[in-house]
């Protein structure tokens, strides 16, 4: 780590780009079960169990960095929207296994002069939860952020892959990154070229589109603060139009196969990462 990356039989990568430390944002709201849209997820719970399991699995995968990277900084930040006095204690119960962690409520009235009047709570909320985490990201990082939202579910390796990748392929590339640890099934639907690149231990593809749930550099966030900015300022079509946009300039990624699992409706283009065992990485983040 912040030396050299092998993959036989491809060699040694010197590594230029080294990594010091890593901020994880998670932001969280347990009361909307599925925002802009009437259907339930996978498995049909209450969203408080997708929340409580997601944190659970970034803790887990927290642990497992640490352990195999102890140089690493790492702070965690739960970043909470009005959650019920009941659901606030399961989520902090769970974040106590982590030594850095620290939850912040999200005030509504903040961005009131900043986002343009929606439709709907949900949506302002949703828009005004996004727009602190990533000033947080510009403000409180100085080096990788990682954004998350809270109907993931991660495998332990998660984050050690991400990092070890994104240090291996930045300093191929001689730039920064953006990454996402799920292997989105709507990157599969339209006949799209893309680029297959050699991560730690798996493949990575390029992408045109993300989610809001990607890891990227403290760097990023500033140079193109206006694009994370205005993503937030009203509800576009698509939702990322204005981080999409930086993808035709900056080289964002996704694993073969997925790292994570995005917990939707299983009709959902946007959901469930192909040839995962859904029920056993459930399982084991009760």
């Amino acid at each position: 780590f912040n030396d050299q990356s092998i993959v036989l039989p491809l060699g040694k990568v010197k590594i230029t780009r080294k990594v010091k430390s890593l901020l994880i944002i998670f932001r969280t709201n347990t009361s909307v079960e599925i925002w802009d849209q009437n259907k339930k997820r996978l498995f049909e719970y209450p969203k408080i169990e997708y929340a409580t399991r997601s944190l659970n699995s970034l803790i887990k995968s927290i642990k497992f960095l640490r352990q195999q990277l102890p140089e690493i900084n790492i702070k965690l930040i739960i970043l909470d929207d009005h959650s019920s006095k009941e659901n606030l204690e399961k989520i902090k119960k769970i974040s106590e296994q982590e030594k850095s962690s620290e939850i912040i409520s999200l005030d509504h009235k903040k961005y009131e002069s900043l986002i343009k009047e929606q439709k709907s709570n949900e949506t302002y909320s949703n828009l005004s939860s996004l727009l602190y985490s990533f000033e947080i990201g510009k403000n409180q990082a100085d080096d990788l952020v990682f954004f998350v939202e809270d109907d993931y579910l991660h495998f332990e390796t998660m984050l050690e892959e991400m990092l070890l990748s994104f240090q291996r392929i930045s300093s191929q590339l001689k730039k920064d990154l953006f990454m996402c640890p799920s292997d989105y099934p709507y990157l599969y639907m339209n006949n799209e070229k893309t680029n297959v690149l050699i991560g730690s231990r798996r493949h990575w593809r390029t992408i045109d589109r993300s989610l809001c749930t990607f890891l990227t550099s403290s760097k990023l966030i500033n140079q193109y603060w206006d694009n994370f900015k205005k993503t937030c300022q009203d509800r576009h079509d698509p939702f990322e139009k204005y981080l999409n946009e930086i993808y035709k300039q900056e080289i964002c990624l996704s694993p073969i196969k997925s790292l994570s699992l995005h917990l939707t409706n299983v009709n959902s283009s946007y959901g469930l990462a192909p040839f995962i065992d859904y029920k056993k990485l459930w399982d084991e983040n009760k």
